[in-house]
């Protein structure tokens, strides 16, 4: 499904990966970890098509990503739902509003919005808060909502970058409960964190990078960091 082959992504003389290789197959969840700089948001970058890679090849199903014209990002993108650690909410829209908001862009009827919507608000727990203005939700809550509007097109792959960097503790584990269910729902998962505990808890494959290299790659990790 997702494969990087021997990708390296330079910034001005800085090199944020250097020769990465892996694959990810349908229905996996994988952690993607490392310090701070170790390059786990260029690869998601590189992913959803943000950033172009200086060499290599980022191909998703039988898009090759690495070519891809920016008009023909938005195609991809409806294949990939991403969860930011900032949520990046629109404030002036409530809940039901920002997961929406999407749906409408792309012109889908009305009653199929209304169904979709409150699909995935019963999914993440928040069927009583979709008229609620993002202001009024916790961090936890406003992480929820963004699960839910990275998951209301019905994506392949669910890309979440820090999505627990901002938590309590409490919040961190409700959210990643809320991603393995919807890793057990058919979805393909990728976590990207620093967040040893989670990572160690879960149990599920591990691409440990370390100076913008892969260091390690294990079926079911640890963060040894």
């Amino acid at each position: 499904m997702i494969n990087f082959q021997n990708v390296s992504k330079r910034y001005n003389g800085y090199e944020a990966l250097i020769d990465v290789t892996f694959k990810i197959v349908p229905q996996e969840f994988v952690s993607i970890v490392g310090r701070s700089g170790a390059g786990k948001s260029t690869v998601v970058k590189l992913l959803i098509g943000e950033e172009k890679p200086t060499s290599g090849r980022v191909t998703f199903g039988h898009y090759d990503v690495s070519k891809l014209k920016s008009g023909q990002l938005p195609q991809l993108r409806r294949h990939i739902g991403t969860v930011f650690q900032d949520f990046k909410l629109l404030p002036t829209k409530n809940v039901y509003e920002n997961i929406a908001f999407a749906l409408e862009v792309a012109g889908k009827p009305e009653k199929e919005i209304d169904d979709l919507v409150r699909e995935v608000l019963d999914l993440v727990d928040l069927g009583t808060k979709s008229k609620n203005f993002i202001n009024e939700l916790s961090g936890g809550e406003k992480q929820r909502v963004a699960i839910a509007r990275a998951m209301v097109n019905r994506p392949d792959v669910i890309v979440a970058d820090e999505p627990t960097g901002n938590l309590d503790p409490f919040n961190t584990s409700s959210i990643i409960n809320i991603l393995t269910k919807i890793n057990e729902l058919g979805t393909t998962l990728i976590l990207a964190t620093h967040n040893k505990d989670i990572v160690d808890r879960l149990g599920r494959r591990v691409i440990l990078l370390e100076g913008g290299k892969v260091a390690t790659d294990e079926e079911k990790g640890r963060y040894t960091a």
